[in-house]
């Protein structure tokens, strides 16, 4: 998970497509840049949830941004806890592998726990 800077909470990874097509290819990239893992591979290339989700107000850039709605395509993805984390300071403010058992008590996102158990079921479907 990282730590958000905006939200100023432990999340999973994502990010913008800025007109990229290929949803899973920017999945992929995301993590890997949000994390520094260089291995990163789906578990199945099929979308695995799609959610509206709010995105409340906040300053990105020392600019403000207007709460709003994100269409939230995401996928499973998979790679080696042992490869070296690293922060992304642009974006978070921490990188670290939980247990999928503490994914409650990690964000204070409470609104994410619902996409967040929707794709831990999925990943035990494969």
């Amino acid at each position: 998970m990282i730590h958000h800077n905006i939200y100023n909470s432990w999340g999973w990874t994502g990010g913008h497509a800025d007109g990229d097509c290929d949803l899973l290819h920017v999945a992929v990239k995301e993590a890997k840049e949000e994390t520094g893992i260089k291995n990163v591979v789906p578990v199945t290339n099929n979308i695995c949830c799609i959610d509206i989700l709010p995105v409340i107000a906040h300053i990105k850039r020392g600019k403000y941004v207007a709460s709003h709605l994100h269409l939230s395509i995401a996928y499973v993805l998979e790679a080696d806890e042992s490869e070296k984390l690293f922060v992304k300071e642009d974006e978070n403010s921490g990188v670290k592998w939980i247990n999928i058992s503490d994914i409650e008590s990690c964000t204070d996102e409470k609104h994410m726990l619902n996409v967040y158990n929707k794709l831990v079921n999925k990943a035990r479907l494969y």
